[in-house]
């Protein structure tokens, strides 16, 4: 017997039914504020993550699939959706027409690491990204789709979570400073935060490594080393949120995990999941395309995992709607009529009325059984008697009340009960 890989899951109804759900909302809410969807492919050359996510980051340095197609080209399945999106908008000139650009993406995603509750090697994120502004209320709108989004699903005692972290012109006083603090500290520090202080000090500040984290606790906060410009970004993010009635909570250590962010950083939690609590997470990444691509694009987007998703669903106790139910069973007797209702069947199907026939040779009355499986809403009744006097005898299943049809109108008729 082959299994499914480790990391990995299979989505059969009525799960899938979910998937769908949450996925249609997820399409409604993106069209509502304008996005359009883009599709990237599920794998990219290596480069482009080692330049767009940074070669110091956990996902670059532990946790991608990687490998050599037989041209020795160094291939990897895409661990996050940002940067292909960046890349397809450079590589297709979408920055020459009228911008912002709005996209969103539904898709796989791919990380090596330890498989666990709402985590997986194959995964599912949607997400959006916004180019071409660097409006602060761009950055309010990337939150309020997420919210928004949270708000149809149902979801309630979720806590945002915002931060600046700087820019080019700011950060290095913050990182001189941090480092400074970390290099004094360095012997409370993990393996991994020893290496990155004068590499990555930032991830340092990630870190959920527990004496990690007490570090942390007393290392300057970027947000007191700001420029002005920044600031003026991050005050105004901050009122257009408060106008839109978006409760937040500053939260000077949040950096996320990526290297291309600046300014914006943002995360949505969920303190009933657990250690991992973040539902959907972004900011704004106005550096990544000059990394890609040597333009200057700005650009903010944030990302929601699919899985965790579900799991913040199910522990809030949101059921999902499952609608399995057919519009109408046709249940036959003899061959003849097995013959004639398939021709039904599908005259059934061609007029948006979802129907099923016994492919299994059942009785009669293990087909009526079938029917109430699948809540049919009317059950058809053909047999040779039927056929031969041109009327089908039909059945409410809810109301257990029957009617004879023409069978030459059948199809019509059902349509306006329906």
């Amino acid at each position: 017997m082959i299994n499914a890989p480790r990391g990995t899951n299979d989505i059969l109804p009525p799960q899938s039914f979910k998937w769908n759900y949450i996925e249609s909302k997820a399409k409604y809410i993106f069209d509502l504020y304008n996005y359009e969807e883009i599709r990237t492919p599920i794998f990219e050359y290596t480069e482009l993550f080692q330049r767009g996510i940074g070669e110091e980051t956990d996902i670059v340095e532990k946790e991608m699939y990687t490998f050599e197609d037989k041209s020795n080209r160094s291939i990897t399945l895409r661990p996050e959706g940002t940067a292909s999106v960046v890349r397809s908008f450079l590589e297709n000139k979408i920055y020459g027409k009228a911008q912002p650009t709005k996209y969103y993406y539904i898709g796989p995603m791919f990380r090596y690491e330890r498989p666990q509750s709402g985590r997986y090697r194959q995964f599912n994120q949607l997400g959006i990204e916004v180019f071409g502004s660097q409006d602060p209320r761009v950055d309010a709108e990337v939150i309020a789709v997420g919210m928004h989004y949270m708000d149809i699903l149902g979801l309630e005692d979720l806590s945002l979570y915002i931060n600046s972290i700087g820019c080019p012109k700011c950060r290095p006083k913050y990182l001189k400073k941090l480092k400074d603090y970390l290099n004094n500290n360095r012997d409370k520090l993990c393996e991994d935060c020893k290496r990155r202080i004068n590499k990555n000090p930032l991830r340092v500040l990630d870190c959920k490594n527990e004496s990690c984290q007490q570090v942390v606790d007393g290392a300057p906060k970027i947000i007191d080393y700001l420029c002005e410009e920044c600031e003026v970004h991050f005050d105004n993010l901050k009122e257009n949120l408060q106008n839109i009635n978006i409760d937040f909570i500053i939260d000077p250590g949040l950096v996320r995990g990526l290297d291309y962010y600046t300014k914006t950083a943002f995360e949505v939690k969920y303190e009933g999941l657990g250690a991992q609590d973040t539902i959907f997470g972004g900011g704004r990444y106005d550096r990544l395309a000059e990394e890609i691509g040597k333009r200057y694009v700005p650009g903010i987007g944030f990302a929601l995992g699919i899985e965790r998703l579900l799991l913040t669903l199910k522990q809030q106790g949101i059921e999902i709607p499952i609608d399995k139910s057919v519009d109408i069973y046709l249940t036959t007797i003899g061959e003849k009529a097995e013959i004639a209702s398939f021709k039904l069947l599908e005259e059934f199907r061609r007029k948006g009325i979802k129907a099923e026939i016994d492919y299994m040779n059942r009785s009669v009355g293990g087909q009526m059984k079938s029917a109430d499986r699948m809540n049919a809403t009317y059950t058809v009744i053909i047999g040779e008697n039927e056929l031969e006097n041109k009327r089908a005898t039909v059945r409410n299943m809810k109301s257990g009340e029957e009617q004879e049809i023409d069978i030459d109108n059948l199809v019509n008729s059902i349509e306006k009960m329906i």
